[in-house]
Order: structure tokens, then C-alpha cells, then sequence
């Protein structure tokens, strides 16, 4: 546990077929722990959004950064993630020295210290509340997406490759918030 104040850093819905790609970046009291937060991946829905307001009250600082479908498709899911990234840090009002992100390897952010860890979420705290942060965000993100989109069922798969959403991808076609790049064996 770290006894300064840190960036968690982490993304959702890098290998969604539709939809951004949304990141968090998380800043929690110095002595903060709490083993409820843990990787948004092993927490139930229902869970994450509970977990989410809790750490939405007791967080410094939260942010996001959103990278929609059609950047992911000009630049790559890579570039855009962290350009996802660049844009949560930069909307962060406090003062930080060092960022842990999960997995990708960040870079041009001057004064920091930054550390790339593969599973990130179990080693910093910071970074498992982004993840459920990250998570909650996108996934209600995508349920108002169905809305408008209910043949694809969003709301269930949250624009993720499921069989279900395969088959409605080979019925009606794509739309404006697929990713082309993505899909082109199915399309």
C-alpha cells in the first residue's frame, strides 16, 4: 500500500465490438484499503454499482475518459486507450507524483513516476476502484445504448462479441457504434 497520494488507472471495453472504450483514473486517501475493492471483472453487477458509490464518496478525485468507436477505428484500440487515459488524468483536479495503470505501458506525462502492472487491480488499490469505476460507467453507458439499438441486446452483452450479438451483427447489419475494424469477418 502506498502512503502518498497515486493515479489508479485502468480501461473497460477494449475488446467490445461496439461502444467506447472507457477509462478511470482514481485517487483514494493515502491509508485507504478495503478488500471489497478488487478487480471489477470478479464482482457481481449488482456489487460494482454498490462498490462504485461507495467509491465515488470516499475518493479524493475520480475521472474519465471516453474514446468512442471511431476513433478506435482510425487509430487502433491501443492508441486510443491510452489517449482515454491521457484525457481522464488531464480532467484529475488534485496534485499527484506517480500512476499506476493496469497493463499498458503509458508515456508523456511529465513529473510522474509511472508504473505499468499485469493485474494491476490486485496490487493497487487505486486501480481495482478505477476498473469498478470504469466498469459501471460503461456498462450504463451501453444499457442506454440499447435504448436505441434493443435488436443487438446491449444491455445484456455491453456491445461485447457474444454469440448473441454475433448473430444479430449477420441479421442487421452493423451500426454507427460498431467497431469496423472489429468486425470485419462478420460483416
Amino acid at each position: 500500500m502506498r502512503k502518498e497520494i497515486y493515479v489508479g488507472v485502468d480501461e473497460v471495453g477494449r475488446g467490445a465490438f461496439a461502444g467506447p472504450v472507457v477509462v478511470c483514473a482514481a485517487v483514494l486517501p493515502p491509508d485507504f484499503h478495503d478488500e471489497r475493492v478488487i478487480d471489477s471483472k470478479k464482482i457481481t453487477e449488482k456489487n460494482r454499482e454498490k462498490l462504485a458509490k461507495y467509491i465515488q464518496e470516499v475518493a479524493i478525485d475520480y475521472s474519465y475518459g471516453v474514446v468512442c468507436n471511431n476513433l478506435i477505428d482510425k487509430v487502433n484500440i491501443l492508441q486510443a486507450t491510452k489517449q482515454a487515459m491521457h484525457i481522464a488524468l488531464n480532467k484529475l483536479k488534485v496534485k499527484y507524483k506517480f500512476i499506476a495503470v493496469d497493463s499498458v505501458k503509458l508515456k508523456n506525462i511529465y513529473g510522474c513516476e509511472i508504473v505499468s502492472v499485469d493485474k494491476g487491480e490486485s496490487i493497487f488499490q487505486n486501480i481495482a476502484a478505477a476498473s469498478i469505476l470504469a466498469k459501471v460507467y460503461r456498462d450504463a453507458l451501453m444499457k442506454r445504448l440499447h435504448l436505441y439499438f434493443p435488436e443487438y441486446n446491449w444491455y445484456k452483452n455491453k456491445g461485447y462479441g457474444t454469440k448473441e450479438h454475433i448473430e444479430a451483427i449477420k441479421k442487421y447489419g452493423i451500426t454507427y457504434l460498431h467497431r469496423k475494424s472489429f468486425l470485419k469477418s462478420y460483416v
